[in-house]
């Protein structure tokens, strides 16, 4: 348990020059924009050159590039993500607002493609070289190789459009309906899960397949145990270590696939608010966004190392 505590401690202190370094990365992206923050602010006013070098001054915008950083990851740290250049909102009132809706929508997509991944993961192998498998493996191809998009572009023709079954864009808060909320975004976590789920199917099944030919499994066979207990209780689980170990990059797919989706169902997240922040030159927001995703990603791939470090017998018996 030592080695376990140990190893999860330093994880946690690798994420602070971690997220420094993405913050940092965001803030000098940004001073390249070409949209100046008071043109935009003030542009439809007709502002004069004094007004303009005013509003620079009020805002700090003519501090030394390193003098503003340390102001912005002070605000930062305290929960300030700034003023909207654009509106005069509070940039962090309004990812509070966006950030819930992307959040159900990347775990209903996850959920989606975890029990797809496993089912069909699980099939393949063992029906390993055989039809089913044959059949999946041509099928999950196909799922790698197609975006998200481009599958949310066919899922609403089909199923919405044609068959009319799912409303084609709009979101449904679930303390309104339950069954609205799920209606609303099925299609578009749909959308997100597939091509995750076909590669979680390929990793599980080639997992899976390492395992099966393990010696352990020979003898437990061979013991007279049942196939249903020595896979469900042994091959499944040692199988599930190695894709845990590349959810968390999953995950980030499906942060960032949600900008574009939500943007096709017209969903007012993460996604959508920044594109509308992209178009209205609102680089304040911009960089609020976009840390905020990052910093999820980051914490993702830390919760996944903890399950990693928990499911992992190799450590445990380590410790």
């Amino acid at each position: 348990m030592v080695v376990v505590l140990r190893m999860l401690l330093a994880r946690i202190l690798a994420l602070i020059p971690l997220v420094l370094g993405v913050i940092l990365f965001v803030f000098v992206v940004m001073q390249f924009s070409p949209v100046d923050p008071a043109v935009a602010a003030l542009g439809e006013s007709n502002p004069t050159q004094e007004q303009l070098q005013q509003f620079r001054q009020e805002n700090g915008l003519l501090d030394p590039l390193p003098l503003q950083f340390v102001h912005f990851v002070g605000n930062l740290l305290q929960g300030d993500f700034g003023i909207s250049v654009i509106t005069r909102e509070s940039v962090g009132q309004t990812i509070a607002t966006a950030l819930p809706l992307t959040v159900q929508l990347t775990l209903l997509g996850l959920l989606i493609a975890i029990v797809l991944g496993v089912v069909l993961g699980v099939t393949s192998a063992l029906f390993r070289d055989r039809w089913p498998d044959q059949v999946i493996r041509i099928v999950t191809l196909a799922g790698v190789a197609a975006p998200a998009f481009w599958i949310a572009i066919l899922l609403v023709q089909w199923l919405a459009v044609g068959a009319g079954l799912f409303p084609t864009s709009g979101y449904i808060s679930p303390a309104d309906s339950f069954g609205g909320w799920l209606n609303s975004l099925t299609l578009p976590a749909i959308s997100l899960a597939l091509p995750v789920a076909a590669q979680l199917t390929r990793i599980i099944r080639t997992s899976m397949v390492e395992e099966l030919d393990r010696d352990y499994v020979r003898t437990a066979r061979g013991g007279g145990l049942p196939p249903v207990v020595v896979v469900g209780r042994n091959v499944l689980r040692n199988a599930l270590i190695n894709p845990l170990t590349v959810l968390g990059l999953r995950v980030g797919y499906l942060l960032g696939g949600a900008v574009v989706i939500e943007t096709m169902f017209a969903l007012p997240g993460m996604g959508q608010n920044m594109i509308q922040a992209v178009k209205d030159g609102d680089t304040t927001k911009v960089q609020g966004f976009v840390i905020t995703i990052a910093v999820g990603f980051v914490l993702v791939n830390l919760i996944v190392d903890v399950l990693y470090l928990i499911v992992n017998p190799r450590l445990r018996s380590r410790s």
